[in-house]
């Protein structure tokens, strides 16, 4: 196992517990700047850990880093997170990250730190990369990390509000 998986074994863990303890009407009502609620903000994140999954299995076989974006805004809003169940959410939440977590674990640090270009991680990055920069897929696991623990901030942040 990677220090990569590892952190995102620990994240996951503490996350889950907290939210679990998130009550449906705390859920409801906490927002990040008035835009995203807990539940769509926990759903986004069900979409980056479907969409880099495959970014992270595919990387494995290829040489490049080179991968469409996807419409956040669209696949949260036609997904109606909003409605669904807070505690399907979190257990489907906390089971994708730890299969991610698992698919981290078998990638050799050769595949992790091999640099690559060309890359699209200066426009599907969380913290973009120059496209004629070489970047390595331990970045791009990073920053998904860095990206999912972000957003978990906001929740918890959004929830500690009176």
């Amino acid at each position: 196992m990677n220090d990569l998986s590892r952190e995102l074994q620990l994240i996951v863990a503490e996350a889950a517990l907290r939210l679990s303890a998130i009550s449906d009407q705390q859920r409801e009502t906490a927002s990040v700047d008035g835009q995203w609620s807990a539940s769509q903000i926990l759903g986004h994140l069900i979409d980056s850990a479907a969409n880099n999954h495959q970014r992270f299995v595919q990387a494995q076989f290829t040489t490049d880093l080179v991968f469409p974006g996807y419409e956040q805004e669209h696949w949260v809003k036609t997904q109606h997170y909003q409605d669904e169940d807070w505690t399907a959410l979190v257990q489907l939440w906390q089971s994708y990250n730890l299969h991610l977590a698992h698919v981290i674990a078998y990638i050799s640090d050769e595949v992790l730190t091999q640099p690559r270009l060309p890359h699209t991680l200066d426009r599907i990055a969380w913290q973009p990369v120059s496209s004629d920069e070489p970047t390595t897929l331990a970045y791009l696991i990073q920053d998904y990390i860095g990206h999912l623990d972000n957003h978990l901030r906001q929740i918890l942040t959004a929830l500690e509000r009176p």
